[in-house]
């Protein structure tokens, strides 16, 4: 006893420290339960294709038999995938070798043998757990129709249609707001079926005594009160005596108020859900990208930025606290999340560590848009962080913060402002290029490894024959953390890759350098 006492936990032990054994598992739990694992879908898409096969035979085999070898595939093919996904889900549920060594551990600490029956138990609970939930139980009972030997439980192959619960995210929205609001709908439940059963027993008081011909049990009388209550009225069953339709009248009243409660239960419901699966929508659609700018703040300053992105084809999506304006930015078109930045839960679902490249901090709120650009550092320090800032003392504490770009509206239009009252020309013309109403802008080219700028001299680039105006060169440095902006560089000046170049031109011909790196 005790040489397989040992034996079982050294197998235990051999389990949780194999890592091939939990590579897999773990591969089989993402493919079954993980909704963020990238090959899940596929597998989702395989079993719905199962599933609505499953049930496309037994429609055709209503009518005529279906050919043997379409009958073989939904015996033995559709079966088999069943029978392997539920015992695979069982298996992943929980770790039994955990449990053994759980045991171990504590009888080894309260000194006393390991009990093989409470041992068993304990396993065949916490699978029993499994094996009683709700979507345990559709899996158990659409197995069912494939043993031939009762033909009664062909009925059952409509119970795999539910299995594309698990497969739907629509149907699992639903799901989750019956749940959500199971309290209330309990409540509902239980009052309807009080009220069915007392109406019921009065229609067949007033009218079982031989006064209506179409009431001929009780059961006529609760089938009348739930048709009723409910609002469908077929008319088979009408009550015929003065106290059978007053009962009537009232039940039509109590139906009509049931069900005032319970539609507006559930839209309630799904309103606050909607918010919920519109975020795991774009953080779906969004995390296919490979490079992604995070807006922060949807108002005056924010929707200039985002029409300036969109200008630029920059992926981005928008995030705002306030529902109305993530609203507002969804029906702009634009990607939007109505969520708190400051928290780090929303750029942990966008990908901070590797997807996430900039985040605009652009609120309202100079405090708020501080506690966002340390939150993003925090998180990962490499994303390069602007945040607008009006206060002087906020801002320097925002650069001790390591933000990388201090954005100050007021400053930049006292700026503006100078200028055309001291050059309103120069004023015109910076308006104009700022604005692109001529067609010219202001932009920036990044130099790729292997382009025909890479390793180049500014003296070797015909930048006239490019049709643009060189204003600078952004040099990246090691040492410092934004580079340096060399102003009107030498015709001695090396280009490099990552370099950028900052040059004034007509759209068009900034666009063709862009495409020839």
């Amino acid at each position: 006893m005790k040489q397989t006492k040992h034996k079982l936990l050294s197998f235990a032990y051999y389990l949780q420290g194999s890592k091939r054994y939990n590579k897999i598992k773990n591969f089989v739990y993402d493919l079954l339960e993980n909704d963020d694992y990238p090959y899940k879908k596929y597998f989702d898409f395989f079993m719905i294709f199962v599933i609505l096969s499953s049930v496309t035979l037994l429609v055709m085999d209503v009518k005529q038999h279906i050919p043997a070898w379409l009958d073989d595939f939904d015996l033995y093919f559709v079966t088999t995938v069943f029978v392997i996904e539920y015992l695979l889900r069982m298996w992943v549920y929980s770790d039994i070798h955990k449990i053994i060594i759980d045991e171990y551990e504590e009888s080894s600490y309260f000194d006393k043998e390991v009990s093989f029956s409470s041992l068993l138990a304990k396993i065949v609970k916490n699978k029993w757990e499994y094996m009683t939930s709700f979507s345990a139980i559709i899996d158990l009972i659409a197995i069912l129709p494939s043993y031939r030997g009762l033909r009664v439980l062909r009925v059952f192959v409509l119970f795999r249609a539910f299995k594309m619960l698990r497969y739907t995210k629509s149907l699992t929205g639903f799901l989750y707001v019956l749940k959500n609001k199971k309290f209330e709908l309990m409540t509902l439940l239980t009052l309807s079926t009080f009220f069915i059963f007392i109406a019921g027993i009065m229609l067949y008081v007033f009218e079982g005594a031989n006064e209506n011909k179409n009431i001929h049990n009780l059961f006529d009388a609760f089938y009348w009160a739930l048709i009723t209550i409910s609002t469908v009225g077929y008319g088979d069953i009408a009550p015929v005596t003065p106290e059978g339709r007053i009962v009537t009248m009232l039940i039509i009243f109590t139906g009509i108020g049931l069900i005032s409660f319970v539609t507006s239960i559930i839209v309630s419901s799904f309103s606050e859900r909607l918010g919920v699966l519109r975020e795991d929508r774009v953080v779906q659609e969004v995390g296919k990208k490979k490079k992604l700018t995070v807006v922060c703040g949807y108002g005056l300053l924010g929707r200039l930025v985002v029409q300036g992105l969109v200008k630029e084809d920059v992926e981005f999506v928008v995030i705002d606290s306030n529902e109305e304006m993530a609203t507002l930015a969804y029906n702009d078109g634009y990607h939007s999340i109505c969520a708190d930045a400051t928290k780090g839960g929303i750029f942990e679902k966008l990908g901070i560590d590797e997807k996430v490249s900039h985040v605009l901090c652009l609120t309202s709120d100079d405090i708020q848009n501080a506690f966002i650009a340390v939150n993003v550092k925090s998180l990962n320090e490499k994303v390069h962080v602007a945040a607008r800032c009006s206060d002087h003392e906020i801002a320097t504490k925002m650069e001790y913060a390591h933000v990388d770009q201090v954005i100050m509206p007021e400053e930049v239009a006292g700026m503006m402002g100078a200028v055309y009252a001291g050059e309103p020309v120069a004023f015109e013309v910076l308006l104009s290029i700022i604005e692109e109403k001529a067609k010219t802008q202001i932009n920036e080219v990044s130099i790729t490894e292997g382009s025909f700028l890479d390793k180049k001299a500014i003296g070797e680039v015909d930048f006239e024959k490019l049709r643009l105006i060189l204003l600078g060169v952004f040099k990246r440095s090691e040492d410092a953390k934004l580079g340096e902006f060399i102003f009107n560089p030498s015709d001695e000046f090396v280009l490099n890759a990552g370099d950028n170049l900052v040059c004034i031109g007509y759209s068009s011909a900034v666009a063709n350098l862009k495409r020839k790196m």
